[in-house]
């Protein structure tokens, strides 16, 4: 029984960690249509700036840990924020050149961190609690599974009252509906949508710290590994749905530890045979709206 726990809540770690990176993507997805392949550069920023941070004031107190979330989240808004209005602003109706440019910057993102920072995983370490356990039902919990879980549900429930409940909020999603009606009020959508960017951005950049405190390491890799797994539960969650997203996360990942301990360490296999099933069988996604 210990070990189903283990796994259990292991596994919603993991599917929270998939979340924070997938809530950015399904966000710009599903305001925007745009898919952005170079939002696993975002993370990766924003975890180098988070152990940047950490290694000068010092990496094993809590204040040096939410400072770098919090710089993590800004540096990730900022980069995310400068592909809007650099490369992505031209090209909201022309879906080919969005891939090929969002593609060319995350290959481009991972050379440049690769010379700053080298090729070589560099080893994180954190406050003291992090790096022990709990007990639940007899099953001793790594701690950091219990931060992204109590960080993802803040994402989520940020994300979704930022847009009902905020004025920036309204503006995109009737941006969404019909530019040229909220253009001809005299409101600038252009910035909203660059809004929508930097909220992704800041939810990647929150998520690569986590990610270095969950791994134990960042890398200029780091990002573009997590990214594969945040476009398939996007997918299977369907496209735009942020409660989709969250979902599929939490399938994924329980899915994936349990096969990797009960089926010889196939956990990414059966995300694929998932991922297929799903588009077979409901190609919208859980929650996605048909096309």
């Amino acid at each position: 029984m210990s070990t189903v726990i283990l796994l259990l809540i292991t596994g919603l770690g993991l599917g929270a960690l998939y979340f924070l990176v997938a809530s950015g993507l399904s966000l710009i997805y599903g305001l925007m249509g745009v898919l952005n392949f170079a939002h696993g550069s975002f993370l990766t920023l924003g975890a180098f700036a988070g152990w940047e941070l950490a290694r000068r004031l010092g990496a094993d107190n809590w204040g040096t840990f939410v400072a770098s979330l919090v710089l993590g989240a800004v540096v990730g808004a900022a980069f995310a924020a400068a592909t809007e209005f650099f490369l992505i602003r031209k090209l909201y109706e022309r879906h080919i050149e969005q891939v090929l440019v969002t593609v060319g910057l995350a290959l481009a993102s991972v050379a440049l961190f690769d010379g700053i920072w080298g090729v070589d995983p560099i080893f994180v370490t954190g406050p003291a609690w992090l790096d022990g356990t709990t007990d639940v039902l007899g099953a001793s919990i790594p701690n950091n599974r219990f931060i992204l879980i109590l960080a993802a549900i803040v994402v989520l429930l940020g994300i979704v009252a930022f847009l009902k409940y905020t004025r920036f909020g309204l503006i995109i999603r009737a941006g969404v509906e019909n530019r040229s009606m909220v253009t001809a009020l005299g409101i600038d959508v252009r910035r909203a949508f660059t809004v929508v960017f930097a909220i992704g951005g800041a939810a990647a950049g929150f998520g690569g710290v986590l990610a270095a405190s969950y791994y134990g390491y960042v890398s200029p890799t780091i990002g573009g590994s997590l990214l594969i797994f945040a476009f398939i539960v996007t997918v299977i969650g369907g496209l735009g749905s942020l409660s989709g997203a969250a979902i599929a996360s939490a399938i994924v990942a329980v899915l994936q530890q349990f096969a990797n301990y009960y089926l010889g360490g196939t956990g990414d296999f059966v995300v694929v045979l998932l991922l297929a099933a799903v588009l077979l069988v409901k190609p919208s996604g859980l929650l996605g709206s048909k096309a």
